[in-house]
């Protein structure tokens, strides 16, 4: 920061101006002014303590709600970073932590599918819609360690029994994907109501098959 006197690096100022930011609301309500039937995006920061160790973030949705904004979040993971069993984990716990803290309906995106070899992405589609088990089976021929083994387990277990996380694939090059996962937050916000009721294109009986035929005409390419 150019405050010397604050000496902050660059999570600690980002943590400060979040922290300020919480305390003059008053200047988000009047720069929102009149937003009736406006779609608001707000692109939050990325650091992940801000979600799950700082109020900041929760604070923010709750004034929001106040103003009768409805509101969904939407939390973006690099398709790159996910291809990994235990990079996956790790991500679909930050996921799940988010929802959990900020308590508001979330869209989770893998995006850059656009940038995934051929290999890659019949390897990520298992991660879409994850079963937890396989991933222990598979995580457990990795680990030498018992005690990560069961640590590994229990993280599963978890998520598991939560069995909230499901994410959507994102191709900024492909407009179908993208028309997937608007129709999934108009729907999550019921935006245009008023105009006419909205579902998501693919319903959960048949969202799998979408997916895979967005994977098979990608492979194919």
């Amino acid at each position: 920061m150019e405050d010397e006197s604050l000496r902050f690096g660059p999570n600690g100022g980002l943590v400060f101006c979040m922290e300020y930011f919480a305390n003059n609301f008053n200047w988000l309500e009047e720069s929102l002014g009149h937003v009736e039937d406006d779609y608001i995006l707000f692109d939050c920061p990325g650091q992940i303590e801000l979600y799950t160790h700082l109020p900041v973030m929760k604070q923010l949705v709750e004034q929001l709600q106040q103003w009768e904004f409805r509101v969904c979040g939407v939390f973006l993971v690099d398709s790159q970073f996910m291809v990994e069993s235990f990079k996956f984990i790790s991500g679909i716990l930050a996921a799940l932590s988010a929802m959990i803290s900020l308590e508001i309906p979330q869209i989770n995106i893998m995006t850059k599918m656009d940038l995934l070899s051929k290999k890659a992405k019949k390897e990520i589609e298992k991660y879409l819609d994850p079963d937890m088990y396989s991933m222990i089976e598979d995580s457990t021929n990795i680990l030498k360690s018992k005690m990560f083994k069961k640590l590994t387990k229990s993280i599963c277990g978890l998520i598991d029994d939560y069995g909230m996380v499901r994410f959507l694939p994102f191709d900024r090059s492909d407009e179908e994907s993208i028309n997937i996962v608007l129709q999934h937050i108009d729907f999550t916000i019921q935006y245009g109501e008023d105009l006419e009721f909205k579902e998501p294109k693919e319903c959960e009986e048949d969202k799998s098959a979408l997916v895979d035929e967005y994977f098979q005409d990608h492979v194919d390419e």
